[in-house]
């Protein structure tokens, strides 16, 4: 930049905030993430998301978000295992009032294919983004962990085919991914309904009985 070059302004925050009182920094850092989590939804790319953009959705300054994240990496790392976790609790409470292991599967099945069609944004930079490869995202096997014992408690309770449950969990997580990104990446195919391929899914992949709605 030469001398007669005007320095770039500052961030302003589209609409200015108090300070936080002593005590409140969490409020503010979950806030941020909030901001972060309806941005990247908007958006559907971690790379086109600015620190800038975030604060102003906050409405306060761009080095308040730098206070609580060292960069974008670390901002976006941190919204997506948010929103994972939330992700978990509802797959966990729509299994908690099935009435049995299979109902259950199907239910945490349905519950994630029904966010993902809802929030294709935050799927992509979740499951197809860059940061995958960058950073450590370890927190997504959680999820993996959780399906592999619903299958694994259908085994047990004799309602499916006896196999190993790990490598069956691969493939019904590995059949469902692929419905949903080709849902997200080719919406104008004429796809059948989601909720219907994925008991197709539980049926051909896990050996459950066909559902009767």
């Amino acid at each position: 930049m030469d001398a007669t070059t005007p320095p770039e302004p500052a961030a302003t925050p589209a609409t200015p905030r108090g300070r936080n009182r002593r005590g409140q920094g969490e409020r503010l850092r979950a806030e941020i993430i909030e901001a972060t989590l309806r941005l990247l939804d908007e958006l559907g790319d971690d790379q086109a998301l600015s620190m800038r953009a975030v604060a102003r959705e906050v409405g306060i300054a761009a080095t308040s978000v730098y206070i609580h994240f060292a960069d974008r990496d670390a901002l976006v790392l941190a919204a997506l295992e948010h929103c994972h976790a939330d992700l978990q609790r509802a797959a966990s409470d729509a299994e908690s009032s099935a009435a049995d292991p299979v109902a259950a599967l199907r239910a945490r099945a349905r519950l994630l294919g029904t966010w993902s069609r809802e929030h294709q944004g935050l799927y992509k930079v979740l499951h197809e983004s860059g940061l995958n490869r960058r950073t450590d995202m370890s927190f997504k096997e959680e999820m993996a962990h959780h399906t592999t014992a619903a299958i694994r408690r259908c085994m047990d309770a004799g309602l499916v085919p006896q196999a190993d449950a790990a490598t069956v969990s691969l493939d019904l997580r590995t059949a469902v991914h692929g419905a949903v990104s080709l849902r997200v990446n080719q919406p104008d195919m004429p796809w059948p309904p989601l909720e219907e391929q994925l008991d197709r899914f539980l049926v051909k992949l896990v050996g459950a009985p066909p559902f009767a709605d």
